[in-house]
């Protein structure tokens, strides 16, 4: 009498290699980008954050292969993911500016010349700052006025402004 082992042996087999050949990309890509972040000098925060999203990205993709090792057709697949994509598209159309915000936070952290402690001005002809920036987050950063105040500035305005270094003071941080 077969066992439910012996009819999903070679499944179970594909499933533990997919596992951990995801594991070990995701190992050499985080080494890789906070060899990268060191290089570069770019903030702790925006390397684990560009992290989270390399994760996310390889789950979604390990679970795509997953599915066909588990005997999914390109039909249902394709069906499910088409699905999913048409709400997704939905509601990203719904909230553009949040994606457009993490988008420029991703094209921030490879080519933004600034970094954590510069000040920066920001030449914006209704609301021209001048602050020094505390944090980059995925959706904003966080500029702190001369006078204490915080100010949150969208990433995808940051993108589309004209900016002045004024001094560079960067903020060193540890390295895990």
């Amino acid at each position: 009498m077969k066992t439910t082992f012996d009819a999903y042996f070679w499944e179970i087999i594909n499933t533990v290699i997919v596992i951990l050949f995801f594991i070990l990309l995701n190992f050499i890509l985080k080494k890789v980008l906070k060899g990268v972040g060191k290089r570069s000098n770019i903030n702790i925060a925006r390397v684990k954050l560009i992290n989270r999203y390399i994760t996310v990205t390889l789950i979604l993709i390990a679970l795509l292969i997953e599915a066909f090792v588990l005997g999914a057709e390109r039909d249902q697949i394709a069906l499910v993911f088409s699905s999913v994509f048409a709400v997704v598209g939905i509601a990203l159309f719904a909230i553009w500016s949040i994606l457009s915000n993490i988008t420029s936070g991703v094209i921030m952290f490879f080519s933004f010349p600034y970094k954590v402690g510069d000040k920066i001005m920001i030449h914006d002809k209704d609301f021209p700052l001048e602050a020094i920036i505390e944090d980059i987050g995925a959706f904003q950063l966080h500029l702190r006025l001369d006078n204490g105040n915080l100010v949150t500035y969208p990433n995808n305005l940051m993108l589309q402004k004209a900016v002045t270094l004024v001094q560079k003071d960067a903020i060193d941080e540890e390295y895990d």
